[in-house]
């Protein structure tokens, strides 16, 4: 079941006893606890029925009698049980979950993990209760994930804009939502999201970033290279050395892949080394500049410069100066 699933159903007044929410991904299961907080009950129901538990402070038998309780003034009341990894004796739960009350909505966000397979509360879980899990999303994702959440408040994004800001933040996915707020809460009548808008409001520039830098090298555009690691070099916070070397180690570790594909159709190639379509276009240019050869000898100048910029090898060279003389030797 998905969030949004959830969540309709619970519009419509449709509630199971017990939830129960796992995973890796905190920002799903932070959606489905806030709804549930903040709009299963009135905020005069609230007063009475709603009662919020925290893993790592709550006793089992606390957080059970609080679920064997009838609502006041309600047709039922909310038990939430946030950071639940936490707690301790969490199997205890057990004897309630088997035989929850209709007029508790019980919900447990147990985050960062699932619950051991093996045992008895999560066989007791496939049975008894609503069991969503959630999984990290994969980069490849990104782009797609975010373009829908824009399109779900009812505005577009322009793709470099997406792009921008989809590689600056990485896989925050709480922060890309933040981030989208921030920008349209500052868009007026506007209803499209351009890269305007990700440098006025996120703070990257449209110009300069690693994404920026990954397009230079794919095009083997040196001098548009060095403009934007002098940029880098004037504002450090931009885009630190470690964060340079894994985008360009995905460009070209990507394009290795595509020479062992037997299509070269964008979207057949995609599929078969897990990327996003949006991004083919930018590895088949790769490996037309670069060549095997020159892919593989950049993939050992990366390892080489990323020894070198935690200390193997090298005491004193600065971020700029180590990925202008990577750089110059990838391109020539």
């Amino acid at each position: 079941m998905s969030v949004e699933k959830i969540i309709s159903d619970w519009k419509k007044k449709l509630f199971k006893p017990v939830y129960w929410l796992e995973g890796e991904e905190d920002y799903f299961i932070d959606k489905i606890v806030q709804y549930a907080e903040h709009n299963i009950l009135t905020d005069a129901e609230a007063g009475f029925n709603l009662t919020v538990f925290y893993g790592r402070d709550a006793d089992w038998t606390q957080v059970i009698n609080a679920c064997k309780r009838y609502p006041m003034f309600s047709e039922r009341q909310v038990v939430l049980l946030k950071e639940a990894q936490h707690m301790r004796d969490i199997d205890k739960l057990e004897s309630y979950i088997g035989q929850p009350l209709t007029s508790t909505v019980f919900i447990v966000a147990y985050k960062e993990k699932k619950v051991d397979g093996r045992t008895q509360l999560a066989k007791l879980l496939k049975t008894k209760a609503e069991l969503f899990t959630t999984k990290k999303m994969y980069d490849n994702q990104l782009p797609d994930w975010t373009n829908e959440l824009v399109k779900s408040k009812g505005y577009t994004i322009s793709q470099k804009g997406l792009l921008l800001l989809v590689d600056h933040i990485g896989n925050d996915l709480s922060r890309i939502d933040n981030e989208i707020e921030k920008m349209l809460v500052n868009l007026g009548s506007r209803t499209s999201i351009t890269e305007d808008d990700i440098e006025k409001y996120v703070g990257v520039s449209k110009e300069y970033n690693p994404f920026e830098l990954q397009s230079a090298m794919a095009a083997k555009d040196l001098s548009k290279a060095m403009r934007i690691i002098q940029y880098f070099e004037a504002n450090p916070k931009a885009a630190p050395i470690q964060l340079v070397l894994p985008t360009l180690y995905n460009l070209f570790s990507k394009t290795y892949m595509i020479f062992g594909q037997a299509s070269k159709d964008e979207k057949t190639v995609a599929a078969n080394i897990g990327v996003n379509a949006w991004f083919v276009k930018d590895y088949l240019l790769v490996a037309r500049n670069y060549g095997y050869n020159g892919v593989e000898k950049a993939l050992l100048l990366l390892h080489h410069y990323n020894l070198r910029s935690v200390g193997v090898n090298d005491t004193g060279s600065s971020d700029a100066s180590l990925l202008k003389e990577m750089v110059a030797k990838m391109v020539n």
